[in-house]
């Protein structure tokens, strides 16, 4: 018997997989499990219209994986997980396809803890919600955060202030120069925080009206997109797309730090050996941007989302990358693999709790 889904389970160490059809509706969706050791899975749902089946697959566990290690290395009591609708977000979404996953959703009672993600949005939210109350990005009057950008800008700064401790001796602002990549959601929130700081920044973005409108409101320079990278900086902050750091812009960088919000920013691991290797400190991505992951599960206390709670919980992203550098510098690698090793350890730390509650050792 062919046994190439439980073979790519193993790999990782995958709980569960979950297909979800309705044949009426054309509706085909995965959910993955990947660890629970925390908590229960937490993770987005994502619509894109997938060439294979076999593309699905891989995509959901790798994602649900990611999520595993995001939730643990952020100090979040919940695991990964991760849902893929196969469909065109344009043509395919319907009220009825998403009820009927939330139908499925609500099934796992609790398990898988969702929210928007590529291909979905906090409409999208509100038609599942219907269905399952297992749904954490919603509106604010739902009982969710109002903007999760915010809170992810907030927890970029905090990886900042905690890379110019380590480089500069103090996570001061006032007269660090930042170059500021991307002045989207996510990118103009970021912006705001880091002129109130006392921060000298320089911005880019591929809109070019908006980026003359912040560069006025902010009293800040401009740069191009092709050179924003390859500025003399303190800090290279990508807030936009992934992979800006690859074969090509490395030997072009002139930072002593990078930490930004975009995620995937490593075209490939040994990028980040290099960075290593030429003295840059690398605020892993997965980390960084954890704000708005922390202030969606926040919603799920008792009472509904508190803004307050939230950030307190996103401001603590400081103390996670403090612990990074220090696991990098004691074991002498790279940041990126720094970051893995905080989340296998606060992994293993509590699956030993639980085998050592329930009397098995």
């Amino acid at each position: 018997m062919d046994s190439y889904i439980f073979d790519l389970m193993e790999t990782q160490d995958y709980e569960n997989i979950f297909f979800c059809q309705e044949k009426t509706l054309g509706l085909k969706a995965i959910i993955a499990i990947h660890d629970t050791t925390l908590g229960p899975a937490a993770g987005g749902i994502r619509m894109w219209p997938y060439e294979s089946e076999a593309d699905a697959i891989k995509d959901v566990l790798r994602l649900a994986r990611g999520m595993t290690y995001k939730c643990a290395a952020a100090g979040a009591s919940y695991g990964g997980g991760k849902c893929v609708v196969i469909g065109d977000p344009k043509h395919d979404k319907t009220e009825v396809r998403l009820r009927t996953l939330g139908r499925f959703i609500n099934r796992l009672n609790g398990l898988f803890l969702t929210g928007v993600d590529v291909g979905t949005t906090p409409e999208d939210m509100l038609v599942i919600h219907q269905e399952t109350p297992y749904v954490v990005t919603v509106p604010e009057a739902w009982g969710g955060p109002s903007d999760g950008s915010q809170a992810t800008a907030y927890g970029v700064v905090q990886g900042i202030r905690a890379c110019l401790k380590e480089v500069y001796g103090s996570p001061d602002m006032q007269g660090r120069t930042i170059a500021l990549q991307g002045i989207g959601a996510v990118g103009s929130h970021a912006l705001k925080y880091l002129v109130e700081a006392g921060a000298i920044v320089t911005i880019s973005d591929i809109d070019q009206e908006r980026t003359r409108l912040f560069a006025a409101q902010y009293d800040t320079s401009i740069a191009s997109t092709e050179e924003i990278h390859s500025l003399k900086v303190d800090v290279y902050c990508p807030c936009a797309l992934g992979n800006v750091l690859n074969d090509q812009t490395l030997p072009e960088l002139h930072c002593k730090i990078i930490c930004g919000s975009a995620n995937n920013q490593l075209g490939d691991n040994h990028h980040g050996d290099v960075l290593q290797a030429r003295g840059i400190l690398y605020a892993p991505d997965y980390i960084v941007n954890a704000g708005g992951l922390l202030s969606n599960l926040d919603s799920l206390n008792p009472g509904g989302f508190n803004n307050q709670r939230a950030m307190e919980q996103v401001s603590r992203l400081y103390n996670s990358m403090e612990n990074i550098i220090a696991i990098s510098k004691e074991q002498n690698i790279p940041t990126y693999r720094a970051a893995d090793v905080l989340a296998e350890q606060r992994i293993a730390a509590i699956r030993q709790l639980k085998s050592l509650a329930s009397g098995k050792v």
